[in-house]
């Protein structure tokens, strides 16, 4: 076979199989991104509704919370958990969004900002603060997303 003959083979091969690797168009991941987004639409709703069943549900069956300044918590009961204590001692209050999500075949992050006001049910000092975040996703066999990591800081003074 010559070099030629089998360039040209080799190049069509490389085509077929790019061609078949990812074949979303541009409208499939605004469709993702949407999706996306609307996940963290209810989560944010859920937190200002002091409602964390649907927070943990957001959450992938073995996903992992990682608050600042506490250990990693694994899986739907732990997240359900934690969020269940704020709401236990305070009235939440959240307004939150993405600033880029990025969607890779199953698996997509975002990177957001948060501003969360937290009114203690007690009577006391209300807690105000500002964050960042990252969040990463992965497409379930449903095709669905939830949370795998949800990470974040904040924000200095």
């Amino acid at each position: 076979m010559s070099m030629h003959k089998l360039f040209v083979i080799m190049v069509m091969l490389l085509t077929v199989f790019w061609s078949c690797s990812d074949n979303r168009g541009a409208q499939d991941v605004a469709s993702e991104i949407s999706e996306i987004k609307r996940l963290s639409a209810v989560r944010a709703k859920a937190f200002n509704d002091g409602n964390a069943d649907v927070i943990a549900e957001a959450f992938a069956e073995n996903g992992i919370l990682m608050p600042p300044d506490m250990r990693s918590m694994k899986g739907r009961e732990a997240v359900r958990t934690y969020y269940q204590s704020i709401f236990d001692q305070y009235r939440t209050f959240l307004e939150s969004g993405y600033e880029e999500i990025k969607v890779s075949v199953d698996i997509a992050y975002g990177v957001g900002y948060a501003k969360v006001k937290l009114v203690p049910h007690s009577g006391g000092d209300t807690v105000l603060s500002t964050a960042k975040y990252i969040n990463i996703l992965q497409r379930q066999d449903d095709g669905s997303w939830l949370t795998t990591y949800d990470i974040w800081n904040a924000n200095g003074q």
